[in-house]
């Protein structure tokens, strides 16, 4: 059973590229977050017609990406901060599944909405290899 220390340890001293990988996720979260609130008419756009209160869920999801940004810089709050993330891409997926059933809508190239959606997979996938898998206190020094 791994001490208390080498768990902290192991969370604390990061490789480079699970430090740019943390970054890269605080940036597209928190300037996202912060565009919900300076583009709100936009975001409301892409919301679906069968969800209650655009405003407010435009809104609330900005809140969810700037809490989730903010919570990823401090290690103590990273690991839910990364699972609240995670299920807030996940959460959204309905309005990327809208757009891409309504181009026409939103003046985007419906190849953009495709390609979307892989883009959207690698960034679960990198939201939970920087934030909520934690390194072994072995693979710290071994990592790329």
């Amino acid at each position: 059973m791994q001490s208390r220390l080498a768990r902290w340890t192991a969370w604390n001293t990061l490789s480079r590229w699970r430090i740019a990988g943390i970054a890269f996720v605080f940036l597209w979260f928190f300037l996202g977050g912060i565009a919900h609130f300076a583009l709100t008419s936009s975001e409301m756009r892409i919301v679906p017609p069968g969800i209650p209160w655009p405003r407010a869920a435009v809104l609330v999801s900005g809140v969810c990406e700037l809490l989730g940004a903010v919570g990823l810089v401090w290690w103590r709050t990273r690991r839910a901060a990364g699972i609240g993330l995670f299920l807030l891409t996940l959460a959204v997926t309905p309005a990327n599944m809208y757009m891409l059933q309504r181009p026409e809508l939103f003046g985007v190239a419906p190849w953009l909405l495709v390609a979307r959606l892989p883009l959207q997979v690698a960034l679960l996938l990198l939201i939970a290899w920087s934030s909520i898998v934690r390194p072994s206190t072995s693979a710290t020094s071994t990592e790329p």
